[in-house]
C-alpha cells in the first residue's frame, strides 16, 4: 500500500493558496468577508501561509442556521479564510482517493455529481425488476472522528498534513450535536457518548471526507456482496438485482458493515420494492420510462420562486441574481420529463414593473 508524504509543502504553497482562494471566492465575490479578503488579498495569503507552516493556524467559528427542506438541516458555515484553507487540502489529497474509489459513487467528485447518478439509476432501473433503497440515519452528525482519522492516515503520512487535518476535524466537533441522537453499538460503555464525531454540513472537506469513510461500505458492496449495480450518492445509495430475498440479505449485511462505521440505516427509509413504481432518488422519482420531480420538490420550488419573484420586485435581488436563480431550477427540471411542469410553473412568476 502506497502512503504519501512531504504533501504539506504542496498545500501551503503559495500557487496553491491563491488557486484556493479563487475557488473558493467563486459564486461569492458579492460577500462583504471575500470583498475584505481580496482587497489585501497577497498579505492576506501569506499571513495564512505563515499560520499553516508554524502550526499557529486555528479555524474561526461556524456561523450556524438552520433550513428547511423536507426536513430540518443545520448548516455550518466556516470563515472564508478557512475555506481557502479547505480547497488547498482538498485540492492536494483529494486525487489520492479519486483513483481509489469504485465507479458508481458521484457526489463531490469530478466528472460526476447528481446528473449522472440519476441517469445511471435509471439505467439500472431498466435492468433490474427490484431495488434495495439505503438512507444512513443521521450520516453527518454521526461521523466519528477517530475512524475517520484512521482512514485519512492510512495513506497520509505526512505529520504536518495529519496536524491541519486534526484541527479542522475538532473545529467541526460538536457542531452538529443539537442533531445527533446517541447510537450504542456493541461493545460501548458509557464513554462513547464523549466520543468526538460530526462533520459540518457545508464544509468541503465534509463532502470529501464522507467519501472516505463510505468507501469502505462501496468496497464491501461491491467485492464482498458482489452486487452487479449499485449507486451511491453521499449516504443515499441503491442496490439492484433480480431477487428480491437475495436483497433483503444484503440489508441486513449493510447494516452489519456500518456498525464497524457507527452508523444505522434509517429503517424506515431502507426498503426493497419493484423498480417499476418509481424510485425516489436526487429530488426525482425515476421509473425505467421517464422521471417526475418529487411533489414536496415541486412544492417547494414554486415557494422559492415566489419568493425570488417578490424579492426582485421589492429591489432586494438583482435581475441577475433572479435570473441565476430562474436558470438553475430550469437546468435541475430539464432532467425529468417536466416540459408542461415548468411552463405551468413559469407562468406564474409574473414579473410587474416596478413604480418610479
Amino acid at each position: 500500500m502506497k502512503t504519501y508524504r512531504h504533501l504539506y509543502d504542496q498545500i501551503t504553497d503559495f500557487a496553491t493558496l491563491l488557486d484556493a482562494f479563487r475557488k473558493a471566492r467563486r459564486g461569492k465575490r458579492d460577500r462583504a468577508e471575500v470583498a475584505k479578503f481580496e482587497f489585501d488579498l497577497e498579505p492576506s495569503l501569506f499571513q495564512l501561509q505563515h499560520e499553516l507552516r508554524t502550526h499557529s493556524y486555528q479555524p474561526g467559528a461556524y456561523r450556524n442556521f438552520y433550513i428547511m427542506e423536507r426536513k430540518l438541516r443545520l448548516i455550518s458555515a466556516a470563515p472564508f479564510r478557512d475555506r481557502v484553507v479547505h480547497h488547498a487540502l482538498c485540492s492536494t489529497l483529494d486525487p489520492i482517493w479519486e483513483r481509489r474509489f469504485v465507479h458508481d459513487t458521484y457526489a463531490c467528485r469530478p466528472g460526476k455529481g447528481t446528473h449522472r447518478a440519476l441517469d445511471r439509476c435509471q439505467e439500472f432501473a431498466r435492468r433490474y425488476p427490484y431495488v434495495l433503497q439505503c438512507d444512513v440515519h443521521q450520516f453527518f452528525p454521526a461521523v466519528d472522528h477517530a475512524i475517520l482519522r484512521a482512514k485519512l492516515a492510512r495513506y497520509v503520512a505526512d505529520p504536518d498534513a495529519l496536524w491541519l487535518i486534526d484541527r479542522i476535524l475538532a473545529s467541526g466537533a460538536g457542531v452538529l450535536a443539537p442533531m445527533y441522537q446517541m447510537e450504542w453499538f456493541s461493545g460501548d460503555d458509557l464513554l462513547a457518548a464523549d466520543r468526538p464525531r460530526g462533520l459540518p454540513v457545508g464544509n468541503l472537506t465534509s463532502q470529501t471526507w464522507a467519501n472516505i469513510y463510505l468507501d469502505s461500505l462501496d468496497q464491501f458492496v461491491k467485492r464482498e456482496l458482489k452486487c452487479p449495480a449499485y449507486v451511491r450518492y453521499c449516504d443515499d445509495f441503491l442496490l439492484f438485482g433480480n431477487d428480491k430475498a437475495q436483497l433483503h440479505a444484503w440489508k441486513a449485511q449493510v447494516q452489519g458493515h456500518l456498525d464497524g462505521l457507527r452508523l444505522c440505516l434509517n429503517w424506515r427509509r431502507s426498503t426493497v420494492y419493484p423498480t417499476s413504481t418509481g424510485i425516489p432518488f436526487l429530488g426525482l422519482r425515476v421509473f425505467p420510462t421517464h422521471r417526475r420531480l418529487r411533489a414536496d420538490n415541486v412544492h417547494l420550488a414554486r415557494q422559492r420562486l415566489r419568493r425570488h419573484r417578490d424579492a426582485f420586485q421589492s429591489g432586494q435581488m438583482t435581475e441577475q441574481q433572479f435570473r441565476q436563480s430562474l436558470k438553475a431550477w430550469i437546468a435541475h427540471a430539464r432532467h425529468a420529463d417536466s416540459w408542461r411542469l415548468r411552463r405551468a410553473l413559469l407562468s406564474d412568476i409574473v414579473l410587474r414593473p416596478v413604480r418610479l
